[in-house]
């Protein structure tokens, strides 16, 4: 049974490349600032937005011009995620710069970003610093030649009476992760990918040579996660949020099927999810090592000890702390390099646990559980030991000279 696509209008391409925040003692205090360039986007975008509002998010809508707006106050951050959804906006009214998100973003709060062909400069760098991503290329290298530059797939197009040049596109490339956009199969068709016909161009303007971005090179959405597990989505597309396309029917290019509905508002469901960490997110808690048949940690270990060595993970679902079950997680016993690496087992119910000798050698050793798993947030925990003691006797021995 074929699935209705996502569809997708007016897309910029995307290039993407590598490049208080939630707290596990506070999961629900979550604040957004929305940044708008019209008002009236809250109304057209509004089933988006109640979406999060339903899921006990606070949203706080402000022009993004408003001299009023801030992100701090004496210090202190007044929000935990960013929503950017004024794609024209040059300069943005208050204290909020260029520099200011950056920040935001390196304090390990969350940023959605939508744009569209007519991205400002200001948008373009945000996107850049951000996560490495640029709105294709031929519109930032020919900026004040081509900035009209829009993904056109004239296979994978939605059939559409009102939208021509086949740049309504209808796509159906996701990232296989379960994590990020759930484990339910999404009912519609980087995380989400213009097809292999697909290419960037103006659809106003005739081609003089190839277009430098084709096929799945163009990220249609892309996500990324920091180092301090700050997460940001980028869109090409305004109009993928909006109310008309979360509802609307799809019709994919060469297929005889209509849908009644798009993936797009199950799709925005699920990836809002785990950009702001109602899926995905993890925490470690009482890591203890001991020698075997003892409860106390000691302070420290002898050569040839046997010790067991265990540590808790729980992932956050939005509304409660639940086990993490995985067969991936290690345990290094580390000195410069690790001299003993062990995969934990695990109860199913959070606990993961092991047992090894402690390896014949003098020194100070650490644990070291270093996890990262595509669409979680990692972990990193270390604690060092004290030096082990080895005992060596000295025998002394003297031979009397014989006369």
């Amino acid at each position: 049974m074929s699935r209705p696509p996502l569809i997708f209008f007016a897309a910029i391409s995307l290039v993407a490349t590598l490049c208080s925040s939630f707290s596990p003692d506070h999961p629900t205090n979550r604040r957004i600032l929305v940044l708008l360039d019209d008002l009236a986007i809250q109304s057209s975008h509004s089933l988006f937005f109640n979406s999060l509002q339903s899921r006990g998010f606070e949203l706080d809508f402000k022009l993004a011009d408003d001299p009023k707006i801030g992100l701090k106050r004496y210090g202190q951050y007044l929000y935990d995620g960013l929503i950017i959804f004024s794609p024209t906006i040059e300069r943005f009214g208050g204290s909020v710069d260029l520099a200011a998100i950056v920040d935001f973003v390196d304090s390990g709060r969350d940023l959605i970003i939508a744009a569209d062909t007519s991205a400002s400069d200001l948008i373009r760098e945000i996107a850049a610093a951000e996560c490495g991503v640029d709105f294709d290329e031929a519109s930032i290298i020919l900026y004040a030649l081509d900035q009209a530059a829009m993904v056109i797939d004239h296979t994978s197009y939605a059939v559409s009476d009102t939208e021509g040049g086949h740049t309504l596109i209808a796509s159906d490339d996701f990232i296989q992760s379960d994590v990020i956009l759930g484990r339910k199969k999404i009912e519609g068709l980087k995380v989400l990918s213009a097809s292999p016909s697909a290419y960037s161009a103006n659809p106003k303007a005739k081609l003089s040579n190839p277009p430098s971005l084709i096929g799945s090179a163009i990220s249609l959405v892309s996500v990324v996660q920091a180092r301090n597990n700050a997460r940001v989505l980028i869109s090409g597309s305004l109009s993928l949020f909006s109310n008309r396309f979360l509802k609307s029917g799809v019709q994919k290019a060469g297929s005889s099927i209509k849908h009644a509905k798009s993936g797009n508002e199950q799709f925005l469901t699920e990836l809002s999810k785990w950009v702001f960490h109602e899926r995905g997110h993890l925490k470690a808690v009482n890591v203890r090592h001991h020698k075997v048949g003892e409860a106390d940690e000691p302070a420290m270990y002898r050569i040839n000890d046997d010790l067991e060595y265990s540590v808790e993970i729980y992932e956050w679902s939005g509304k409660s702390w639940e086990p993490y079950v995985a067969n991936d997680v290690q345990v290094q016993f580390y000195m410069m390099s690790p001299y003993v690496l062990k995969t934990l087992s695990t109860d199913q119910k959070g606990l993961y646990f092991t047992a090894f000798k402690v390896p014949d050698v003098y020194g100070v050793f650490q644990f070291k559980v270093e996890y990262q798993q595509l669409g979680y947030t990692g972990l990193s925990l270390s604690k060092q030991m004290a030096g082990f003691f080895v005992f060596t006797v000295v025998y002394s021995y003297n031979k009397q000279a014989q006369s």
